[in-house]
């Protein structure tokens, strides 16, 4: 099954992790890259004019502000965690941003997918698409995910990982992920004993 992006938050006794995956069809020659707290998700080398085809295939999908962790698919992660920076709870600044930004205006109507996780394993996941908007919340010791396509509200899952390698990994083939399909590139951060990212680049 082709769920296109998904974002995924939640905690357990081995820590609280927030993690992406890129799955496409469209535009696979992509890559993760880390840049201090951030993690990009960027064109692949000889394939940058793609930007100019598809102008949302670029952007941060995560930023870690002081103990919150922001994951989306797009340039709503800076909106989100600017709203947080400016002292906003995680509730408003993931719904006001993804009501603010919209769903992408691309041939698909690509819905905004967003979440953001404190250390205490409290956060919120939404998504906002063509017919409406949707915000859960995500309690200590709950998981969940949402993609982009099919399963396009939050869904819980048993997410298996004790430190950002795993978290990573899982996303990307573990667990109910393995079994969707054109995976491209994954990343997460975890905290445990503080906040640690890590990427898969295949």
């Amino acid at each position: 099954m082709y769920l296109g992006r998904i974002i995924s938050i939640g905690s357990s006794k081995d820590g609280v992790y927030a993690s992406y995956r890129v799955s496409s069809r469209s535009f696979p020659n992509r890559k993760s890259v880390v840049n201090n707290q951030k993690v990009a998700i960027i064109p692949t080398q000889g394939s940058e004019d793609d930007i100019y085809k598809n102008p949302y295939i670029s952007y941060n999908c995560i930023d870690i502000i002081d103990d919150i962790c922001v994951v989306t698919n797009g340039s709503h992660t800076d909106i989100i965690a600017g709203k947080i920076r400016e002292g906003m709870n995680m509730k408003d600044a993931v719904a006001l941003s993804l009501l603010t930004m919209d769903y992408e205006k691309d041939d698909y109507n690509t819905p905004r997918i967003g979440g953001a996780i404190n250390t205490k394993g409290e956060g919120y996941i939404g998504i906002v698409t063509h017919e409406g908007i949707e915000v859960k919340k995500v309690n200590p010791g709950e998981s969940f995910y949402v993609s982009t396509y099919e399963h396009n509200t939050p869904q819980e899952v048993d997410y298996t990982a004790t430190n950002a390698k795993e978290a990573t990994e899982f996303i990307f083939n573990g667990g109910i992920f393995s079994e969707f399909t054109h995976p491209v590139t994954s990343c997460a951060a975890f905290n445990k004993d503080g906040w640690e990212i890590d990427f898969k680049n295949p």
